[in-house]
């Protein structure tokens, strides 16, 4: 009895320290998330009514997984403290759903990154050709924005002594579409690895819950 009582006690501290973990990594992702939707280069094709959906609806994804993530980890802590089998339950459930949402988002931006890609460079293109149609007001600001951003210059990189609005200090002429294909291809490359990460902790909490919630079951039957 004793013997079983302690290994209870210590999965319920394991539990209760891979939850504060799965909390603060909730945390984390939720931060990057945000950040690559909002503060990275990326944010900048937010400025225009176009936007690359296929790219954001990974991040979305990630920001709510990341969302529930921060929850579960609070209500997985009470569940282990109070030895609810109740609670464990819906912890385990809830930890099934992130488990699904990651492995969704990790899939999808190591599969989807062509289309997303494509997605991206059709909005520079359209912009590319409405400053091509009319230099001057808003078509230039809006080149000039994602010109700064990515450090690059037109659709092949030989625009830069074509008049074009391009940065003063780039050396050597860069291609946009290439500068676009490299910075959405790492960015979803981190998507994947973020993603992948976490539904392989989310396994490790799975384990923990239905370890414990069979123990206390065990226990409340030998009483």
């Amino acid at each position: 009895m004793g013997t079983g009582r302690g290994g209870m006690r210590c999965i319920k501290i394991l539990l209760c320290i891979f939850n504060t973990t799965f909390w603060l990594a909730g945390l984390a992702v939720i931060a990057f998330g945000l950040w690559l939707r909002f503060g990275g280069v990326m944010a900048d094709f937010t400025s225009d009514k176009r936007s690359p959906e296929y790219f954001f609806m990974g991040l979305y994804v990630l920001v709510g997984a990341g969302a529930l993530m921060t929850t579960v980890g609070f209500f997985g802590c009470c569940g282990a403290a109070r030895e609810s089998q109740c609670l464990l339950g819906a912890f385990f459930a809830c930890l099934l759903v992130i488990f699904a949402a990651e492995i969704t988002a990790g899939v999808f931006a190591f599969i989807g990154k062509k289309v997303a890609i494509q997605e991206a460079q059709k909005i520079y293109e359209d912009i590319y050709d409405d400053y091509m149609k009319n230099p001057g007001g808003k078509a230039n600001r809006t080149i000039y924005h994602f010109h700064m951003a990515f450090q690059c210059c037109g659709k092949d990189g030989i625009e830069q002594q074509m008049g074009l609005p391009c940065p003063e200090n780039i050396q050597l002429p860069k291609s946009c579409l290439f500068e676009i294909q490299k910075v959405i291809d790492a960015n979803l490359h981190l998507v994947g690895i973020v993603g992948i990460a976490i539904a392989g902790i989310t396994i490790f909490g799975m384990i923990f819950s239905m370890v414990l919630c069979c123990a206390i079951r065990n226990t409340r039957d030998m009483i």
